[in-house]
């Protein structure tokens, strides 16, 4: 007997019909403006009985994202500002971002570029992705390209190949660095063939796994990333701390033991951008500061990543972690809360 073929959920009904919402006139309204997927991987990791379920808030369609309040924007990190072709963004003077595609395996509800990715003009062009490149190979302060998207896992693995490859020909290019919700969101995607393409180039290529729960790191994900990191791929996590998500130190510590026990480095835990329609998932700067403080006492510091804020508009990203020095009082903090006095 054959066994049926679990397709990715992308319409209110398809969520209806698998348990995952009761108000469908309320989800297809939100699907019209913002895409929507959630693959079988993902489904599986959800408890439909728990209202509260800290990964299908991560996934499912709400109501909430319906209400833009008036400081969040459809470009919250201003991206378009520092584009000069498209599809390149090149913010900071030793690296630069390349989106060749703008589809992902599933559409997380409080993305920065919600208002991008999903349907339209989904992937560079050929002569699009040549202009990018030329670009990169005319700056030599240019020492690392980050592929990011939409999902740059989404593209076949000969593809993906050759676009390393034509990044790695640039000599003044040191490493290439990805971005990817795959590991965790499709694992049946980690294949021998494209752990061989991302570990067997010339340049190092990075990848920067992007995961928010313990649970979303299940055995499938595990077997992915262990095959990633046997054939010789550096990995790294990003974190986004998320209201009802993650925002508990219990949670945050079982998330970066599981990564670290699967050779991934905790690399940031990024305050939420003010993407349109996700102020429900924005804790406070001093909640996450709080939970990095709690954290420092009690967890391995290869397991720590830096909190860090994208600050509005396109400044930079930078770290907004607790402090623990106060150098006009010489006074610093340690990871229970006692002060001590320090030359």
């Amino acid at each position: 007997m054959t066994a049926v073929r679990r397709h990715t959920l992308r319409t209110a009904q398809d969520l209806l019909d698998a348990g995952l919402i009761r108000d469908a006139a309320a989800v297809e309204q939100v699907a019209r403006t913002y895409a929507v997927g959630l693959t079988p991987a993902v489904v599986d990791l959800i408890d439909p009985a728990d209202p509260a379920d800290p990964i299908a808030r991560q996934y499912v369609p709400s109501p909430e994202e319906l209400t833009t309040t008036a400081e969040e924007r459809a470009d919250p990190i201003g991206d378009a500002a520092y584009s000069p072709v498209k599809g390149l963004v090149h913010r900071y003077p030793d690296r630069v971002l390349l989106t060749p595609l703008l589809v992902c395996p599933v559409y997380c509800r409080f993305c920065f570029r919600r208002a991008r990715v999903g349907d339209g003009e989904a992937t560079m062009t050929e002569a699009e992705i040549e202009a990018a490149l030329a670009y990169v190979a005319c700056r030599p302060d240019i020492r690392e390209v980050i592929l990011t998207g939409g999902d740059p896992l989404m593209l076949p693995a000969p593809r993906l190949g050759a676009l390393l490859d034509r990044i790695g020909a640039i000599g003044h290019v040191e490493l290439i660095r990805i971005h990817s919700r795959v590991p965790v969101s499709d694992p049946g995607r980690i294949t021998p063939d494209l752990a061989t393409v991302l570990g067997g180039g010339d340049k190092p290529v990075w990848l920067a796994v992007h995961v928010n729960h313990p649970r979303e790191v299940s055995p499938l994900a595990s077997a992915g990333l262990s095959m990633l990191a046997r054939a010789g791929v550096p990995l790294l996590s990003q974190t986004v701390l998320l209201k009802g998500v993650n925002d508990r130190a219990d949670v945050l510590d079982d998330l970066f033991r599981a990564l670290i026990r699967n050779r991934v480095r905790p690399y940031y835990l990024h305050h939420p951008d003010l993407a349109p329609g996700t102020s429900h998932f924005r804790p406070s700067i001093k909640e996450g500061q709080a939970l990095m403080r709690v954290l420092r006492g009690r967890l391995s510091g290869i397991a720590q990543p830096t909190y860090v804020l994208d600050i509005p508009g396109g400044a930079g990203k930078v770290p907004v972690g607790p402090g623990y020095w106060d150098g006009e009082e010489g006074v610093v903090i340690d990871p229970n809360d006692a002060e001590h006095s320090y030359p």
